[in-house]
């Protein structure tokens, strides 16, 4: 898990906007909302590489 301090420190290497810590307790990330990635965090290093990052579904709206 990723220190608040720390995380209240760090932003998306894209677009320089908010990080927050994935929900998932299986793989820990860290997501970015505005640019729909989601960076992964090995052994509590957060891998800040847009090249590392993954696209996040699109979230599926009921019609």
């Amino acid at each position: 898990m990723i220190d608040g301090e720390l995380l209240s420190l760090l932003v998306c290497p894209a677009c320089k906007g908010p990080l927050e810590p994935a929900a998932a307790e299986q793989e820990e990330e860290l997501l970015c909302r505005a640019c729909a990635l989601a960076y992964p965090v090995r052994d509590g290093i957060p891998m800040l590489v847009r090249e590392d990052a993954r696209p996040l579904r699109p979230e599926k709206t009921p019609r």
